[in-house]
């Protein structure tokens, strides 16, 4: 297809549908390039027709916008589902919220005894093939939970899902990682880098991702910090406590460069909740 593609009636039907559906611009104007489109003119017509007709809908100011607080609001005390959260630190850049009370202390448990006989060495996204890797950037051991594998699980996602105003079935399945003295995680972004040969066979199930909790399970007795690097911010790991951060782009301005450092005494552990922009399957 050429230079002389324009946007037509059907194809804006299309888009239109596309932004209805809460896919972002980026993750449509990426399947089209994907797909053999190579016409920027076209393709910028295509992001304008989007994002003119999502200011017209209810909810999100603009189309990849993520999850997350509303940040105007005032409240300091949310109702999150079935609990009561309270709201101690807003950002607007990067979007990052920290959260007490997200748990309680016998749900932290709860989740440390059934991740406990599951764990194993914790792997990354191997960006040339899509597939997992141990990595020596990341030192921790892990497991997932599929999602609503347990009353426990259902009950948490349903309220991360209200805290940040994004379906249940856009999120990935919790992660459980336990952090011995001496481990971390070096500073990352949680997007997928759309440049990496790996990402497309990614995307295609859930899309980018768009956001990031992490739930602290225990409170090690020193070291393990969530550091932001970029935003110059440092997230004490309190037991119930919870940090989200969100991500409208995968693009390294987003501010939401972060890590776990390197626990100190005693052990860390984290739970982690990756959304998605569309449904995860």
């Amino acid at each position: 297809m050429g230079a002389s593609q324009v946007v037509t009636d059907a194809l804006r039907e299309w888009i239109v549908a596309q932004a209805q559906a809460g896919h972002s611009a980026e993750s449509v104007l990426q399947a089209m390039r994907q797909s053999g489109w190579r016409d920027d003119v076209a393709l910028e017509a295509m992001e304008t027709t989007m994002q003119a007709h999502v200011a017209t809908l209810p909810g999100r100011a603009t189309v990849g916008d993520p999850p997350g607080p509303m940040l105007r609001d005032s409240r300091h005390v949310v109702r999150a589902h079935d609990r009561d959260v309270h709201v101690l630190v807003r950002l607007e850049q990067p979007c990052l919220a920290v959260f007490a009370q997200v748990l309680s202390a016998e749900e932290c448990a709860e989740l440390r005894a059934l991740a406990q006989g599951r764990l194993s060495r914790s792997e990354t996204v191997e960006v040339q093939s899509g597939g997992s890797e141990v990595n020596a950037a990341r030192t921790s051991e892990g497991m997932f939970f599929e999602r609503g594998e347990t009353e426990l699980i259902q009950r948490i996602e349903a309220r991360l899902a209200a805290l940040v105003d994004w379906p249940v079935d856009h999120g990935e399945g919790l992660q459980v990682l336990r952090y011995r003295p001496g481990a971390e995680y070096r500073p990352h972004f949680d997007y997928f880098d759309p440049a990496q040969a790996g990402s497309s066979a990614i995307l295609r199930r859930g899309g980018q991702r768009v956001g990031t909790f992490v739930l602290y399970l225990n409170t090690p007795e020193e070291g393990g910090a969530t550091v932001f690097p970029d935003a110059g911010v440092t997230v004490s790991p309190i037991e119930g406590h919870a940090v989200f951060f969100g991500y409208p782009r995968p693009d390294p301005a987003t501010g939401t460069l972060h890590g776990g450092a390197p626990v100190v005494q005693g052990d860390k552990w984290v739970a982690t909740k990756w959304l998605r922009q569309q449904r995860f399957d």
